[in-house]
């Protein structure tokens, strides 16, 4: 009789390289969707510190032009591109290269314009996210929008802050009545920045932007008054 191998002996059975397999499988599903949770989640924290800082340089920046904010609507139709140089929405131009170039000496670190998130999005260089602050190859690219400094008319709409003190900013954004705006009681309802977003209940969205956001299923938002929060929004869970 024939003694059995030690190899064979030792071997794996083809059942039990199948119940490994399923295994690794099984733990591997359970492990990916909690690291992209934690990927979504820290992207957010870098999102929430870059706005931080922006209202922190508007903050000295009003601080020191006897509390007024920026008027830089000129550069609303100089910046490269031009003024909403797309037919579909956002109905205006929320853009915010011209931030980066009026707080220029409070803000040293460029990538706060940007987070990784809206870097990485299939979107990150369409017109309506991305804004170079000018045409040199080391401009700086905000992918920031800011709503009530989305339009060049001349008077200044009761719903644009361009130059404006914060007092002002409320009581004309109340004597405003849009409903996207809303009837802010202070500073702390008055949104300031925001990321990019494409609600998918908007017809004039474009279809592959439709549902779309820098961070899916909401935003980050940053306040008049300098506080930021992650914005839930169901429009928006692409």
């Amino acid at each position: 009789m024939r003694p059995v191998s030690r190899f064979r002996a030792d071997a794996f059975t083809l059942i039990e390289l199948l119940v490994v397999i399923a295994i690794i499988a099984i733990l591997a599903g359970l492990l990916i969707p909690a690291l992209s949770r934690a990927k979504r989640k820290s992207h957010q924290t870098e999102c929430i510190g870059n706005l931080r800082q922006l209202g922190l340089a508007m903050a000295m920046y009003v601080d020191d032009s006897q509390q007024r904010f920026p008027d830089r609507r000129e550069l609303k139709s100089s910046l490269p591109g031009g003024y909403r140089p797309w037919t579909s929405w956002p109905p205006s131009d929320p853009r915010a290269g011209w931030a980066s170039v009026a707080l220029s000496n409070y803000l040293g670190n460029a990538e706060v314009w940007s987070c990784a998130a809206s870097r990485r999005a299939p979107f990150a260089e369409l017109p309506q996210l991305a804004q170079r602050a000018s045409t040199n190859s080391n401009a700086v690219t905000v992918r920031y929008w800011m709503w009530r400094f989305d339009r060049p008319d001349d008077p200044v709409p009761l719903d644009n802050f361009w130059g404006k003190t914060e007092d002002q900013i409320v009581s004309d954004l109340q004597a405003a009545k849009n409903p996207a705006a809303g009837n802010p009681g202070g500073a702390a309802e008055v949104e300031l920045a925001v990321d990019g977003y494409f609600p998918a209940t908007i017809p004039s969205v474009e279809e592959a932007l439709r549902g779309r956001s820098v961070h899916p299923g909401g935003r980050n938002r940053l306040f008049l008054d300098g506080h930021v929060t992650y914005f839930k929004d169901s429009r928006t869970p692409k």
